[in-house]
């Protein structure tokens, strides 16, 4: 009886043992299971499709290496009328943001209506573009809001918090670099902002004549005026009433400098500089990346031509 006694309490304490090891051993794969997924969130790059280059040189800037971003438009392609074909629609399913600006393309405008897949930011709301000037919509364009809001620093700020706040929620193990991203950036549009405002003081003009409606934001913000030999479309011509009208306001303003630009053909340009005795220079639109440098140093050129030709002190 007594031996049977000890055997019974022995393997009472081998099951003990065994239920113990078991729990340990659960919850050990519980705890792995828990840092095997917080390893991949950590891991994870939130692929990014941009309607085009400032867009995408945004997301960069905030995301950095938590992001993979692709322009949707290409490089050295006017994005105005960029037509997306059905392959380019295609791509966008697969990524797992969509960050764009309603109104400025068409084909972009239709995409993001029906593509399925990722999540769509636009920004137009987010940086308050207002209505075109009714005196740069050519004959036979559509009114609609003014969309080169990226010219314009703080509107670009307005744009990066937008963002910001997307990627967050798109990769909330990573907040707390895009926001420290986003500071960084901020920092660099409040210097930009800065030396806009400082450099177009004390000039001797403050009309900027351009090859299409595309600085509006920028003339405004620093109390200049844009005159645009062409709309908002930088493809719309302008009628033989309107080329009038700039060149009456070239020699009223006596301005010197008709400002032409990289994606456009600057024929007319040149024709409304020749028949006015003025010269061509280029003030990028930044549509599409700069051959060299980035945004800043794309807008910090613009400031350098604007200065020139506004005989800035």
């Amino acid at each position: 009886m007594k031996m049977t006694l000890k055997i019974l309490t022995a393997s009472l304490g081998v099951l003990a043992l065994a239920a113990g090891c078991s729990s340990q051993g659960s919850a050990g794969a519980s705890s792995s299971s828990a840092s095997t997924e917080s390893s991949q969130e950590a891991a994870r790059t939130v692929s990014v499709s941009a309607s085009f280059y400032p867009v995408a040189w945004l997301t960069e800037q905030i995301g950095g290496s938590h992001v993979q971003v692709t322009s949707v438009t290409p490089g050295n392609v006017e994005p105005h009328d960029f037509e997306l074909a059905p392959k380019d629609v295609s791509a966008l399913s697969s990524a797992n943001l969509l960050v764009y600006v309603k109104g400025f393309q068409p084909s972009m405008d239709d995409a993001a209506a029906t593509v399925s897949g990722p999540d769509i930011l636009d920004l137009s709301s987010a940086v308050d573009l207002k209505p075109a000037d009714p005196a740069t919509v050519e004959e036979g364009e559509k009114m609609g809001s003014d969309p080169h809001f990226w010219l314009d620093p703080v509107r670009m700020q307005a744009a990066a918090q937008a963002i910001t706040t997307q990627l967050a929620k798109q990769d909330s193990a990573h907040q707390a670099d895009y926001d420290a991203n986003m500071k960084a950036l901020n920092e660099k549009l409040t210097d930009l902002d800065s030396q806009f405002k400082n450099g177009t003081q004390k000039c001797a003009l403050t009309t900027v004549v351009t090859s299409h409606a595309a600085f509006g934001y920028l003339t405004n913000r620093y109390g200049l005026t844009q005159t645009p030999i062409s709309g908002i479309d930088p493809e719309s011509e302008p009628s033989p009433a309107e080329l009038a009208a700039v060149k009456k306001v070239v020699e009223s303003t006596k301005t010197t400098t008709i400002f032409t630009e990289e994606l456009v053909s600057p024929k007319t340009a040149e024709a409304v500089a020749s028949e006015t005795g003025a010269h061509t220079a280029v003030l990028s639109p930044i549509e599409s990346q700069p051959e060299k440098g980035d945004y800043i140093s794309a807008m910090e050129n613009n400031l350098k031509e604007i200065r020139s030709a506004l005989s800035c002190k």
